[in-house]
């Protein structure tokens, strides 16, 4: 069994480690900050030309999970100065063409207000109306991954349907269980009861090609979105975890996707794991603790020290290795970091392993 509080210092130190080592001011200006996206950084992380828009959301909200485990007013403040940071390097407002960047930082800018008090109306209704828009009945109906574009795919209508659930109006907890049941028609593996990836449509609305891959993100902003509508949909919440078990993890431990965007797709998945071993009932809340504490024991066992404090890997399963490789990202950092604030949630909620 873990020995208690343990995952919560571990939390704390991949904290420390990503933000010393990448967190800067936007351009000098007081009063924000961003994530360079790789470390060591060279001139264009330093000085934000490379801006990842959807990994500062997922930065946002790694620093409102260690708020939750550790409140400090310093805290506090880093969101407000992470939000004007965003902003700030976004030059063009709140948004971009992007579907699901918009829905990630949604969610976060919701969490900064319910967490910490840190609200942004104007932002929050700006990301509403951008993602109410995306539907169109193309494909049988869906949110595009980005705007003039043929694809429509899970990575983008997860976290629209997690945003409109959170939302709480009626229209738009239609427009979560709309969402969620044009996945389930479309895009659910008969064989596997996992998402596949999207489908493309022709310009008369009917479906082209689907995307078949397998990916950990998929699952779990599907999982998050059924977790967060509850009722009937547990029964499918547990099926996909059934599913990560069986097929997307090995001895519990999820499976990686590389760097790049790939780095935070494990992250992603433990934080809706730990939702639903939360808010599910046994079994599968069991099933799903499971694998959030065996990929956070493996996130750890296998980091390799450098400035600063621990430096995770791409592939969970297997040590994390210094150089210019994935783990340079700030995406495969995140997902680390994700891994073992989910542990942490479930220690201080008295969740432990049921595995041997």
């Amino acid at each position: 069994m873990t020995t208690p509080k343990l995952l919560a210092a571990r939390a704390g130190v991949a904290e420390r480690a990503v933000e010393s080592r990448h967190l800067r001011r936007v351009w000098g200006v007081p009063g924000t900050v961003l994530g360079a996206v790789a470390w060591p950084p060279d001139w264009s992380s330093r000085a934000h030309v490379r801006f990842s828009y959807w990994w500062q959301a997922h930065l946002l909200d790694c620093v409102l999970d260690a708020q939750l485990r550790a409140p400090r007013q310093a805290r506090v403040a880093l969101v407000r100065r992470l939000v004007r940071g965003i902003r700030l390097r976004n030059l063009v407002g709140w948004t971009n063409d992007y579907y699901d960047d918009v829905a990630w930082l949604g969610l976060a800018l919701l969490r900064a207000e319910r967490e910490v008090g840190i609200a942004r109306p104007k932002a929050v209704a700006t990301i509403a109306d951008r993602l109410r828009e995306g539907w169109t009945d193309h494909g049988g109906g869906g949110i595009w991954w980005r705007r003039d574009d043929d694809f429509k795919n899970v990575p983008a209508n997860g976290p629209a349907a997690i945003f409109f659930a959170r939302l709480g109006a009626r229209a738009d907890l239609g427009r979560a269980r709309s969402i969620v049941d044009w996945v389930e028609d479309k895009l659910v593996d008969p064989e596997t009861g996992l998402a596949w990836d999207g489908l493309h449509v022709h310009p008369d609305g009917t479906v082209r090609e689907i995307e078949k891959n397998l990916y950990t993100y998929c699952q779990g902003v599907l999982l998050g979105a059924c977790v967060e509508l509850g009722g009937r949909y547990q029964d499918k919440a547990a099926r996909i975890i059934d599913g990560v078990d069986k097929h997307l993890a090995t001895d519990g431990v999820l499976r990686g996707h590389g760097g790049g965007d790939g780095g935070l797709f494990g992250g992603i998945l433990t934080r809706y794991l730990a939702q639903a071993a939360l808010r599910l009932d046994r079994p599968q809340a069991a099933r799903a603790a499971d694998l959030v504490f065996s990929s956070a024991n493996a996130v750890w066992a296998n980091r390799t020290a450098v400035v600063s404090g621990p430096l995770f890997g791409a592939e969970w399963s297997e040590p994390a290795v210094k150089g210019n490789g994935p783990e340079r990202d700030l995406s495969v950092q995140l997902g680390g970091w994700m891994a073992v604030e989910a542990a942490a949630l479930l220690e201080r909620n008295d969740i432990t392993p049921s595995r041997a």
